[in-house]
């Protein structure tokens, strides 16, 4: 024989599954809430004051603010410091909401020639992509028609 349950322990059980719910939907929305990556080192404006045109030297701008994640590809070219920020939400694939690159160019004596930052807005999306190259052309069809051909001579063909 059971007992019928009390008002007291319905009161728990229905506070129970309040908080359950709660806790659910605080889950629910904390799964979706965007996540934020921070990716490379800019130098702020504040530490690019330090910086002064046409006397600082590479070395000096190493020790002011730190070596650059990305230098130039020619010989004495100049620094570039990137920083970018993506946001993701939930399942959707991240995307680049911020973008700085301070550049800082040299002239022929290493010191600094000009500094200028850019951002997001001021560039265009640059696709890039790598490219792997065969060892030689691919020969056409009929080339290697002929090639075939041309290995038969008269003592193979007996």
């Amino acid at each position: 024989m059971t007992m019928p349950a009390t008002t007291a322990t319905r009161k728990t059980r229905r506070r129970g599954g309040l908080r359950a719910w709660a806790l659910g939907l605080g889950l629910l929305a904390a799964a979706c809430s965007p996540v934020m990556r921070y990716h490379g080192y800019a130098p702020t404006d504040a530490d690019l004051s330090q910086i002064q045109v046409g006397r600082d030297t590479r070395e000096t701008v190493a020790q002011k603010i730190g070596q650059p994640g990305i230098g130039g590809v020619m010989e004495g070219s100049g620094w570039y410091y990137v920083q970018s920020d993506w946001r993701q939400q939930s399942w959707h694939a991240a995307e680049e909401v911020d973008r700085q690159v301070v550049a800082i160019s040299f002239d022929s004596r290493d010191r600094v020639q000009n500094i200028e930052r850019f951002g997001l807005a001021d560039g265009e999306v640059v696709p890039l992509s790598r490219r792997v190259t065969s060892s030689g052309p691919r020969p056409s069809v009929l080339s290697q028609v002929f090639a075939v051909l041309g290995q038969f001579s008269a003592a193979t063909a007996r």
